[in-house]
C-alpha cells in the first residue's frame, strides 16, 4: 500500500482536470487525472488509497455508474462528486449512495480544499480502522487453550512441524479450531512475516473457484473488467489456507494439483506462467479417503496436501480443557462488553464438561458469551441449565 494518498480525478473536461491536478500538487499532494470512468476502473485496485473527485456527468460511463460499480468491491477511496448546478439531485443521489460530498461547477478552489481534506481524513481514518481491526482479529482466539494430551499433541506437532516447509492437511469436525491451527502453523514457520490467506472452498461457488485461486486477466469473462490477482499470488512466500478442501469440485483440484506439482499458476483468460512460491495448509472436516472411494475426491491430491496430518480434538473428547476454557472466555468476554469479570461456580463448570458441545469450541464461545449477558455475578449450575439450551 502506497504511504501517501492519490487525489484521483476523473472528469471528461480537461481544464477541470487540469485545474484540480494543479491545486492539488500546489499543497503537494499526488494526483492522477483520467478522462473517463472507464480509464478509472482499467487502473483500479482497492489497495491504491486516497480521494476520489468525480465528474457526475460525463460521455460513456457516468461518475453514478462508476460508483456503483466501486460499490461492489471490498473497499474504494471516498467520492466527491462534481456535479452543475441543475444536476444537483444526482449529486444527493450520490450522497445517499455513500459519496462524502459534492461540489457545484464552477469550482471554487478554496472548498475544493477544505472537501478533500475531509475526505482524506475519512481515508486515513478508515485505513487506521482496516489496521486496527487486522490487529484485533490477529490477537482474537490467539492461543490455542487447553492442557489436555489431545490438545497438546496437536501444539507438540506444530512446534514439530511449523518451522519447516511440508504441506499439512488439518482434520477435524466443525467448531475445532482448525484455522486457529493453521495460523499457527504459519506463525512458527519461516514465513511468518509473508501474508497468510485463506481461502474457504465451500463459500465460492464452483464456476468462481478457479478465478479466486489463479486470479483472472481482463476481459476473460464477462464481468472481469480488470485484471485480477488470485490467492495463490496474494500469498507469495507466506502461506495459503485451503479451508473446506473437499468442497473443491475436481476440476478445480485437479488444476491445484497442477499448481503444486510445478509451483506455477496461470490466470484465467490468460497463457502467462506465474512463478509461485508459497505454503499450503488444507483443512477438512471431511472423509477424504471416503471421498476418493466415491471418486469426488482425488487421491493424488490428498497425498500432496497431506505430507503431515494433524487432528484436531473436538471439545467432547478433551473434556478436562473445558474450565480452562472457561476461565478464558469469561475474561475475554467481559472484557469486550466491558462489563465487571464475572466469576463461575465448580457445579457450573461440571455442567459444563458434560455437555456433548456438538458446535465444538465456536459453540461453546456462544454458550459462554450468552452465560455473560443473562446469568448472575456468579455463574451458576442453574444458569447453565436455564441458558445453554436457549
Amino acid at each position: 500500500m502506497p504511504n501517501e494518498p492519490i487525489v484521483f480525478v476523473v472528469d471528461d473536461d480537461q481544464e477541470v482536470r487540469d485545474a484540480i491536478q494543479l491545486l492539488m500538487e500546489s499543497v503537494g499532494l499526488k494526483v492522477e487525472a483520467f478522462a473517463s470512468a472507464q480509464d478509472y476502473l482499467d487502473q483500479f485496485t482497492p489497495e491504491r488509497h486516497g480521494c476520489l473527485i468525480l465528474d457526475i456527468r460525463m460521455a460513456g460511463m457516468s461518475g453514478l455508474e462508476l460508483q456503483a460499480r466501486l460499490a461492489a468491491e471490498d473497499s474504494h477511496p471516498p467520492i466527491v462528486i462534481i456535479t452543475g448546478h441543475g444536476d444537483v439531485p444526482m449529486a444527493v443521489q450520490a450522497i445517499q449512495a455513500g459519496a462524502v460530498d459534492f461540489l457545484e461547477k464552477p469550482l471554487d478552489l478554496n472548498r475544493v480544499l477544505v472537501t478533500l481534506r475531509n475526505a482524506l481524513d475519512k481515508t486515513s481514518l478508515q485505513e487506521e480502522t482496516k489496521t486496527l481491526r487486522r490487529k484485533v482479529n490477529k490477537q482474537k482466539f490467539t492461543d490455542i487453550i487447553g492442557s489436555s494430551e489431545a490438545i497438546s499433541q496437536v501444539k507438540e506437532m506444530i512446534q514439530t512441524v511449523g518451522p519447516t516447509d511440508a504441506r499439512i492437511l488439518i482434520t477435524g469436525e466443525n467448531g475445532t479450531g482448525k484455522e486457529l491451527v493453521a495460523r499457527h502453523i504459519h506463525e512458527s514457520s519461516n514465513r511468518a512475516k509473508a501474508p497468510f490467506v485463506e481461502v474457504n472452498c465451500a463459500a465460492i461457488p464452483s464456476e468462481l473457484i478457479e478465478s479466486e485461486l489463479f486470479g483472472h486477466e481482463k476481459g476473460s469473462f464477462t464481468s472481469a473488467h480488470k485484471q485480477r490477482k488470485g490467492k495463490f499470488e496474494l500469498a507469495q512466500n507466506g502461506t495459503l489456507f485451503l479451508d473446506e478442501i473437499g468442497d473443491m469440485s475436481l476440476s478445480a483440484q485437479a488444476k491445484v494439483l497442477r499448481a503444486l506439482q510445478e509451483n506455477k499458476i496461470t490466470r484465467v483468460g490468460g497463457d502467462k506462467e506465474i512463478k509461485v512460491d508459497i505454503r499450503i495448509v488444507a483443512a477438512t472436516n471431511k472423509d477424504l479417503k471416503k471421498m476418493i472411494e466415491e471418486n469426488k475426491f482425488r487421491e493424488d491430491l490428498y497425498h500432496r496436501l497431506s505430507v503431515i496430518i494433524i487432528d484436531v480434538p473436538a471439545l467432547r473428547n478433551r473434556a478436562d480443557d473445558v474450565p480452562e476454557l472457561t476461565n478464558y472466555f469469561l475474561d475475554q468476554i467481559c472484557a469486550d462488553y466491558g462489563k465487571a469479570q464475572k466469576e463461575i461456580d465448580k457445579k457450573a463448570v461440571s455442567a459444563l464438561q458434560s455437555l456433548a458441545w456438538t458446535g465444538n469450541i465456536r459453540e461453546f464461545r456462544n454458550v459462554m458469551e450468552r452465560l455473560v449477558i443473562l446469568g448472575g455475578e456468579t455463574i451458576s449450575e442453574q444458569d447453565v441449565k436455564k441458558f445453554v439450551a436457549c
